[in-house]
């Protein structure tokens, strides 16, 4: 080998090495290719995070009433019941034909066990 690593840069060196030494590098890099699926197959689920919000639904079927009856007589009362919750970020609610959906989010880090106790 006939190349100086100082003159022509550290990569050029190692391309130069990894040519003259053709065997060497195939196995490196089946080593490193060996290493990074046994990797992959032992990382734990916790190091890729869950960013999900925690949330609780609470669907109310309300048969026989149009939307605006479900909403003045379902969706409002458990929205105002829901309110008074501690931790509570934020409500969402749809009222349709017989039917209301309130959603209830919770800051992030709440148990959400504790979250559905309080609904």
């Amino acid at each position: 080998m006939n190349s100086n690593p100082a003159g022509n840069g550290l990569l050029d060196y190692l391309v130069l090495a990894a040519l003259d030494r053709r065997l060497i590098a195939v196995v490196f890099a089946i080593m490193l290719l060996a290493a990074g699926v046994w990797a992959y197959g032992t990382i734990n689920v916790d190091a890729v995070p869950d960013v999900s919000n925690v949330q609780v639904t609470v669907t109310t079927r309300a048969r026989g009433l149009a939307p605006v009856e479900v909403e003045q007589y379902v969706t409002y009362p458990v929205e105002l019941s829901l309110q008074s919750l501690p931790r509570l970020v934020l409500q969402r609610s749809i009222s349709k034909y017989a039917l209301s959906q309130v959603t209830a989010v919770f800051e992030d880090g709440t148990d959400i066990y504790w979250a559905r106790q309080q609904v």
